[in-house]
């Protein structure tokens, strides 16, 4: 089965929203290269799973005028991370924490490094998810001629140990960005649709914002932003219903 999930936007929607981390699902022998006890690996999802961004971005797509299309990843990011690069241009494999995660959120030890089974889990999960993203993205370049891409993600209000900025601003939205993909006026009308939630920030604690390889620094027709929510301005239902009609309100204003 597929790692990843599209569900259809509108024909005539260029807009993705790519949910890349709000899965907490396991395969059964994934789970069993993983080096923690059941505790523990309820744990390190608390940790490092996006809570919420699914229901946001699924609530945001009912929402908006012209629905845009979903794009989710149907595993944990503890199975393969689609957004990291896959070889040495991914800074965060310096803490083991590349497309194959080898460290938990507190560094200790998540699986035993393997070039054969990291293969096989890049193979297995990570390429077809590229590849799908690819496609789908490429079937909005030919369908409205340009294709946008909000990348959702979540993070806590306090860093976690893996993090190689801690010391790093962390608003209650924090806009990432590419200098390839991230125009200003999709940056700017990003800023502008979530700040009547609190402090929003450019490229703090995070930068960056996720755009399949196959377009990636190529086609200027894909244009991306990251939307990074912190979690404790998500943790009720209405803020959580809130975060989703900004959401769609930003969708409706780049359709």
């Amino acid at each position: 089965m597929s790692p990843l999930t599209v569900v259809p936007g509108a024909p005539e929607s260029p807009v993705i929203v790519h949910l890349p981390h709000a899965a907490t699902e396991i395969p059964a022998d994934v789970r069993s290269g993983l080096l923690l006890d059941d505790d523990e690996l309820a744990a390190e999802l608390a940790a490092m799973t996006d809570a919420g961004t699914d229901q946001i971005g699924r609530l945001a797509a009912g929402l908006a005028k012209a629905r845009p299309w979903l794009a989710i990843n149907r595993y944990s990011r503890l199975v393969v991370d689609p957004e990291r690069f896959p070889d040495d241009r991914e800074e965060m494999a310096a803490v083991g924490m590349g497309a194959v995660y080898t460290k938990t959120s507190t560094r200790r030890p998540l699986r035993a490094p393997d070039d054969r089974s990291k293969e096989d889990l890049l193979a297995r999960f990570y390429r077809p998810y590229a590849e799908g993203m690819a496609d789908l993205v490429d079937a909005r370049l030919v369908a409205v001629g340009r294709a946008i891409v909000i990348d959702l993600h979540s993070y806590p209000r306090d860093p976690l140990p893996y993090e190689l900025h801690p010391d790093r601003r962390r608003p209650m939205t924090c806009i990432g960005t590419d200098p390839f993909h991230t125009p200003d006026r999709l940056r700017d009308a990003a800023v502008a649709a979530f700040s009547p939630l609190g402090a929003v920030v450019t490229d703090q604690p995070f930068a960056g914002c996720y755009v399949p390889l196959r377009q990636y620094r190529k086609t200027l027709r894909v244009t991306a932003v990251m939307i990074e929510l912190r979690r404790d301005g998500c943790d009720t239902v209405a803020a959580v219903r809130r975060r989703a009609e900004t959401l769609a309100g930003l969708i409706d204003s780049l359709a």
